[in-house]
């Protein structure tokens, strides 16, 4: 059961119909952990659990994901715009509405960068792992699997036929060395059917590589966000053998967010939370405390 991947209460919000799960651990300055694809909360198990003694950590699976309902295009719109009006529903209905910590990687950092965009005033630190919250960098060719799932049948037959994106990243999303078989089962197992893998396909398909595609204007305005935060304390750690968000994007991070606390992992991939996992969390545990 999936239930049991995860040592945490579960706890769910409905979203038009749909339940959206959400860990929601501990008390006090809250921490916001805000995942990708083709993840779910499962990939903060461990900074939640080194966390919520002193913070209340709240992590949603985003719909499609995790623990979350799966449903089928007509009774969800699997966009950008949803996902972050999701999070601000969970937030809002928590009541946390200030001093948040955000913690984003992969797809969760447009997510949780384009709910800071509409609350700026809320958020105290951001720590980025592996992510983007801007368009692809001029210097950075899009990557041609990405380009096989968003943009042919083919792809679409190896994501969700053979869950060809989410297997494959749980081999090559670490460099370090490989997971454990139970924690690569762990993040593949809610996407085990057709059905069930909508998600991973339809947030690459939702990528926006020019102006006219969906989402295109949002990301830009997102990333025309970012100089907002310029006095926010920020924490960037990355695994520069991440095959997208490589040192291309992490330059693109330097550009925009000029103050922040840079760490490279040359060793690492794109799941940094298991290829440096107690580095990163102490690294993160610092940041909070010294700021």
């Amino acid at each position: 059961m999936l239930d049991n991947l995860l040592p945490f209460k579960s706890h769910f919000l409905d979203r038009n119909g749909n339940k959206l799960h959400y860990i929601n651990e501990g008390q006090g300055e809250p921490v916001v952990m805000v995942h990708g694809n083709p993840s779910w909360s499962y990939y903060y198990r461990n900074l939640v659990s080194a966390l919520s003694g002193q913070h209340q950590c709240i992590v949603p699976d985003h719909i499609g994901c995790g623990l979350s309902d799966k449903p089928d295009d007509p009774l969800y719109d699997y966009t950008l715009v949803n996902r972050i009006d999701d999070l601000e529903a969970l937030l809002d209905g928590l009541d946390v509405k200030q001093n948040i910590t955000l913690v984003v990687h992969d797809w969760g950092g447009m997510i949780g960068m384009g709910f800071a965009a509409r609350h700026p005033e809320r958020i105290k630190r951001i720590v980025c792992l592996n992510t983007a919250a801007f368009h692809l960098p001029k210097t950075k060719p899009f990557p041609w699997a990405l380009w096989v799932c968003r943009d042919t049948l083919l792809g679409t037959l190896l994501v969700r036929g053979l869950n060809a994106f989410s297997s494959a990243a749980s081999y090559v999303g670490v460099k370090r060395k490989p997971m454990a078989k139970d924690v690569r089962e762990a993040y593949v197992a809610p996407f085990n059917s057709w059905k069930n893998r909508i998600s991973t396909l339809r947030f690459v398909q939702d990528i926006p590589l020019k102006p006219g595609d969906r989402n295109y204007d949002l990301v830009t305005s997102i990333g025309d966000s970012l100089s907002l935060f310029a006095n926010v304390p920020t924490l960037i750690c990355f695994g520069l053998q991440d095959f997208v968000f490589d040192k291309y994007f992490l330059e693109e991070w330097r550009q925009r967010m000029p103050h922040a606390t840079v760490h490279e992992f040359a060793d690492c991939g794109h799941y940094i939370l298991e290829d440096a996992s107690d580095e990163v969390i102490g690294l993160i545990k610092d940041f909070i405390a010294t700021n």
